[in-house]
Formats: C-alpha cells, sequence, structure tokens
C-alpha cells in the first residue's frame, strides 16, 4: 500500500492513549474517533494522547455508523469493552461499513469457543463486507506466541500451565467490574463465582444462549489447542474472589474496596485434549497494593520441563503495541472474524505499516 493506513479509533480511554500514539508513529494517521462520555466529546484526540493537537476532534459514538460510512478508514482500533456481546453493534457497523476491525476485546481473542453463535453472525458480515475481525493484544504474544514457541522446542508435552496477573486499574471501569472488583464476598459469589457451579451440559447451554460469561483464559486455552493442532474435548472454569487485608483505594471505579472484599478473581481455566495434552491456565486481575506488579509465568511440563517468568512487563503498552504492529495483519487477513492463530508469527515493524499491506 503506498498511502498511509488510516485507522478509526472507537473507545478514547486509558488504552487509546497508547494506540493512537503508536498508529501515529508507525506511519499510520488516526483519521476518526469516537467515545460515549460526554466529557470527551468534542476534544482533540491530542489531550487523550498527551500530545500537541491532531486536529482530530472525539465524535459521539452515536455517529460511527454514519462517519465510518462517509470517511471509510482501513482499519478501526476498539478499545471498549471486554465481552463480544457488548461489541455487536460496534462490530456489526464495521463490517456493514466495510471496515476492518482489531479490538482488545478479551473474548475476541477466540470467540467461537465461548460465544459461537455471535461468532459465526459476525464471521458472515466480515465476509458479506470483505473485511476482518480480529482480537488481540496482550494476550497475542504472552499468553499465546510465546507458548506456542515454546511448545515448538518441546520434545514432549503433557501439561501447558500457565499464570498471569495483572493491574485492572490499568484498564477501565468495564473491566474492573467484570474481575468483581469492588464486591463483598457475598456479592462475589452470587453474580460471579456462582456461575461456575454448573454441569457442563448447562454450561453448553449457557454457551449455545450467548449466556455465557468466560474469563480471558477460556478463550486463551481455546487458541493454544487451535495454535498447536490440539482437539479440546472438555473445558471447565473456576472462579475465586483475591482481597485485600486493608481498604484500598481504586480511582477507576471511584471508591474504597473495602478490607475483606473482593479486590479482583482468579479465574483459572482447564482444558483436556484427545492429545493428552491439559491446558491449565490462571489470569488474576485485581486492584493491586503498593507492593504488588504484574508478572506472567508459563511451564511446559513434558520432555523437558521449560519455565518462562516475566516480572513486571508493562502490560498496557505492550497490549497496545502488539494491537498496532498487528494491522497490516489484519488488513492482509482473509476476510472473516479471524483469530490471529491462523496469522503469521507477529513481527516488529521498523518500516511504516502500509509498507507491509499487500492489498491495495
Amino acid at each position: 500500500m503506498e498511502r498511509k493506513i488510516r485507522v478509526a479509533q472507537i473507545g478514547c480511554g486509558k488504552m487509546a492513549k497508547y494506540t493512537m500514539r503508536y498508529a501515529f508513529q508507525k506511519g499510520a494517521e488516526v483519521v476518526l474517533a469516537f467515545d460515549m462520555d460526554a466529557k470527551k466529546i468534542g476534544q482533540d484526540i491530542g489531550v487523550v494522547m498527551e500530545t500537541t493537537s491532531q486536529n482530530v476532534k472525539i465524535l459521539d459514538i452515536k455517529d460511527l455508523e454514519a462517519r465510518l460510512n462517509e470517511v471509510k478508514p482501513d482499519i478501526a482500533i476498539v478499545t471498549t469493552m471486554s465481552l463480544l456481546n457488548d461489541l455487536e453493534d460496534i462490530l456489526r457497523i464495521c463490517a456493514n461499513a466495510k471496515v476492518n476491525a482489531i479490538t482488545t476485546c478479551e473474548e475476541a481473542f477466540f470467540a467461537s469457543n465461548s460465544n459461537p453463535k455471535l461468532f459465526h453472525e459476525l464471521d458472515m458480515l466480515a465476509k458479506a463486507g470483505g473485511v476482518t475481525i480480529t482480537g488481540c493484544g496482550y494476550q497475542d504474544i504472552f499468553w499465546g506466541g510465546l507458548i506456542s514457541n515454546l511448545a515448538s522446542s518441546t520434545h514432549k508435552i503433557t501439561k501447558i500451565k500457565g499464570s498471569s496477573s495483572y493491574n485492572v486499574e490499568d484498564y477501565g471501569i468495564a473491566l474492573a467490574q467484570a474481575h468483581g472488583a469492588g464486591l463483598t464476598l457475598d456479592e462475589f459469589e452470587r453474580d460471579v463465582a456462582s456461575l461456575d457451579n454448573m454441569s457442563t451440559e448447562a454450561r453448553q447451554e449457557l454457551i449455545q444462549s450467548r449466556a455465557f460469561a468466560p474469563s480471558y483464559m477460556w478463550n486463551v486455552a481455546g487458541w493454544i489447542g487451535d495454535k498447536l493442532g490440539l482437539h479440546i474435548v472438555s473445558m471447565n472454569q473456576k472462579c475465586v474472589p483475591k482481597t485485600c487485608e486493608e481498604d484500598i483505594e481504586s480511582s477507576t471505579l471511584g471508591m474504597t474496596i473495602k478490607a475483606g472484599d473482593a479486590t479482583g478473581m482468579s479465574a483459572v481455566v482447564t482444558a483436556l485434549t484427545e492429545e493428552g495434552i491439559t491446558i491449565e491456565a490462571e489470569c488474576i486481575g485485581k486492584v493491586y497494593s503498593e507492593s504488588e506488579f504484574d508478572v506472567n509465568e508459563w511451564t511446559i511440563e513434558g520432555e523437558p520441563n521449560t519455565t518462562m517468568v516475566i516480572n513486571k512487563p508493562c502490560t498496557v503498552e505492550l497490549t497496545c503495541a502488539d494491537i498496532v504492529n498487528r494491522i497490516p495483519d489484519v488488513i492482509n487477513a482473509r476476510s472473516g472474524f479471524v483469530s490471529t492463530s491462523e496469522m503469521s508469527e507477529l513481527k516488529y515493524r521498523v518500516k511504516p505499516l502500509n509498507e507491509y499491506v499487500e492489498k491495495e
């Protein structure tokens, strides 16, 4: 592609500060930006990016359909919600407007195993529009690519075990609430944990009816299985609250979380495969105390055993850099709702993004 890639930013919160700046610095241009917050609508995107004015005003999300059809950007970066049901309208609008979409929505990373009905509907819409929808971010490498690379240098695998923690304060109120942050333990049991206390058949009914709320590792397990060519025969998840012995402030939730209440949760997903390989993956998302920090740890058990530990990864910036570096892959991909497990290994982009795009 000889011209610059034209980007629409949907959601102008904490992540957009980096996705827009990285897009500009990689030779793309942000031509549209949208949000639902009345305080942000009308601001120049330079305010969000903490840079000089970019002469692009943040528009009301209500105008998304009209403006996408008018401006026709090459791709939309969607940094809003964590569940596919919550992104349905936005992704439908993108597909109908024939605009590619890449999103930080964790469920979109491998949505076919948690919301197959909506996944297939959006897949058909994207195919009809000749565009691609993709979910990626931090998990694309740190819960996906790095693990598949470790597996590729292992002779025999019996188990893949991972644990990753992150501060929900860094990602906005929707994610914090999805992790049960701020709930009493009784509320957590009623609203979060109880959803795991069901039979496989009952869970499958929820999945088919678009009512299942997966933890992030549910979709990661599906991605790993797909990437490695494994056939998953059963999956389950268990969510337990994380607490703190002292009161802790949450600027994202705008509240003080009382000692003993949930600061977030640990969610463990276990997947069994036909090949005899178990995938056990845990994500810990909570409001951190002053002494806590992000950790990403994965172990491949087998011959040989290998453990990878990454302390204090810059999870937000890594998420946003992954999104921007993936843009050429999304534009080049086949039409449809496509997992990055189908795409080539992510590469660092030395040249402007458009120089990696094969389509005109």
